[in-house]
């Protein structure tokens, strides 16, 4: 059921969304939507800033009986583009891992994720997959410390998993109440996203010591701290 938007009434940000919503829901419906959001969610744990969760929760809403099909396909697509931007950060960190650090604005949060990794090993791997922090920094740090592959991938699995599983069954299960809710507060809804996706940028900000000082040892690591060179 699309959002019902009078085509007389003047344009206003509800209504804007709305046809937004509307677009992407039939879009969701598409024969080639799982190709879409499996290539989304790849490229996404490498290099992509966009994450596939809003994709992934309108293909939900769009088909609820698919719901955990997409999120296993998200699951899937998110770990091997894992594995992709672990052998950047592996084979290639000094040419392409540190140009897309720097254009992902992450060179400043590098040296505190390979000292949360280096302390906390599978531990942070699980963590990013399953918060707003940006996965493909962790990703790209596993492989720059030479991380155990099998550990990573289990993480990975893990972290990933986890979320975008916890999405598809509730979808599965809860999805007409969902879509129904989503629909009558389509703002309110985005506006939450928006200030949970910035909010991780906000917590890989603190930790990277830009707020207050942090107790944890890591608030305070630099490059020359965990070297430029894998040992």
């Amino acid at each position: 059921m699309a959002i019902q938007i009078d085509p007389t009434a003047r344009p206003t940000a509800r209504s804007l969304l709305a046809h937004l919503y509307n677009w992407t829901i039939a879009k969701a419906s598409h024969r080639h939507a799982e190709w879409w959001l499996f290539a989304i969610a790849f490229v996404e744990s490498s290099f992509f800033p966009v994450p596939p969760h809003p994709v992934l929760g309108l293909m939900c809403l769009a088909q609820p009986r698919r719901a955990v099909r997409y999120a296993a396909i998200c699951t899937l697509g998110s770990v091997l583009g894992g594995l992709f931007g672990y052998a950047i950060g592996y084979f290639l960190y000094e040419s392409i891992g540190l140009w897309l650090l720097g254009a992902l604005h992450l060179t400043d949060k590098f040296p505190v994720a390979v000292c949360y990794l280096n302390q906390y090993d599978a531990e942070a791997i699980i963590i990013a997959g399953a918060t707003p922090i940006p996965f493909k920094l962790m990703t790209l740090t596993a492989g720059f410390t030479g991380m155990d592959l099998a550990t990573f991938i289990g993480a990975s699995i893990v972290g990933r998993g986890m979320i975008f599983m916890a999405v598809g069954v509730l979808f599965r299960i809860f999805g007409a109440p969902i879509k129904a809710f989503i629909e009558k507060y389509l703002g309110m809804v985005t506006t939450a996203f928006v200030a949970l996706l910035i909010g991780g940028f906000v917590v890989i900000g603190l930790l990277s010591g830009n707020g207050e000082k942090s107790a944890d040892a890591c608030s305070g690591a630099t490059w020359e701290s965990v070297g430029m060179d894998r040992k």
